[in-house]
């Protein structure tokens, strides 16, 4: 089924459900610039047993483009508002990229809402600003074609993108389909982000997973979330950014591992 969910400010988010209505549910956040559909991997592999529930952030696919800066506190509030839609008091969560620092935010401020959280491929802080700010001029001056080619270089490796092209250049109509008002919103919530802090007030069961050719959020900023986070667990895959298509057996494996030792 397909909804929409009702943010605080009114905010229109685009949600998924699949899986059966008894399974235990499982919420995914997606990465920057992307969709809800590139869960689709592991949407397909854990609906026979899972509850799959996935969204589009705010700014991105088909949920609403208010004006920006968000915030990465903003967008975890309208993860709980998707959790609310569909009625659901407690879910597990995988997150990789934004979706990860979504996460994070939500095991600080929502524990009791969710069973064990999955955070891949993300951080806790990503600087300098300048970066997120020359970015953000880049989108608004050239639009999302600006940015296209760097950022799937830097998310798949060449050997990926090599044998790949398919599942890269699905990424990249994602990235395309993107609203770039949306997009440069969504870049000011991580460049305003420090969750350095938060992360000693996550007390759930985590799983950490880094990519081990990750040049966006490289594995440091994954064992730094583990650290700070009493018994997190941390899984190396050999991948750059978009673990869950690069390493998709793998990472799926991972997640349902994670969740059956939480159950």
């Amino acid at each position: 089924m397909t909804a929409f969910a009702t943010a605080a400010d009114g905010c229109r988010l685009f949600y998924r459900i699949d899986g059966p209505a008894q399974a235990p549910p499982l919420l995914f956040a997606h990465a920057l610039g992307t969709t809800h559909a590139m869960w689709d991997a592991q949407a397909a592999a854990l609906a026979a047993h899972y509850r799959i529930v996935r969204y589009d952030a705010r700014g991105h696919g088909r949920s609403d483009v208010p004006a920006g800066p968000y915030s990465i506190d903003q967008l975890a509030d309208d993860a709980i508002a998707v959790l609310d839609a569909a009625a659901i008091e407690r879910a597990a969560f995988c997150g990789l990229s934004l979706g990860g620092m979504i996460g994070e935010s939500l095991g600080a401020r929502h524990s009791q809402r969710f069973t064990v959280l999955v955070l891949a491929n993300t951080a806790a802080i990503v600087g300098p600003a300048q970066i997120w700010n020359d970015r953000i001029a880049a989108v608004n001056s050239g639009g999302m074609a600006a940015l296209r080619a760097g950022i799937l270089e830097r998310w798949f490796t060449p050997e990926f993108r090599a044998a790949q092209p398919a599942v890269v250049a699905g990424i990249g109509a994602q990235l395309d389909a993107t609203d770039p008002a949306g997009y440069a919103a969504a870049c000011a919530a991580v460049r305003d982000m420090d969750q350095r802090a938060a992360l000693r007030d996550i007390r759930l069961p985590v799983l950490v997973i880094v990519g081990s050719r990750d040049p966006s959020t490289p594995p440091a900023d994954g064992e730094y979330i583990a650290a700070q986070i009493p018994g997190a667990r941390l899984v190396a895959l050999e991948a750059a950014h978009i673990s869950n298509l690069e390493r998709g057996a793998q990472f799926t494996a991972a997640v349902a591992d994670a969740l059956a030792a939480s159950a």
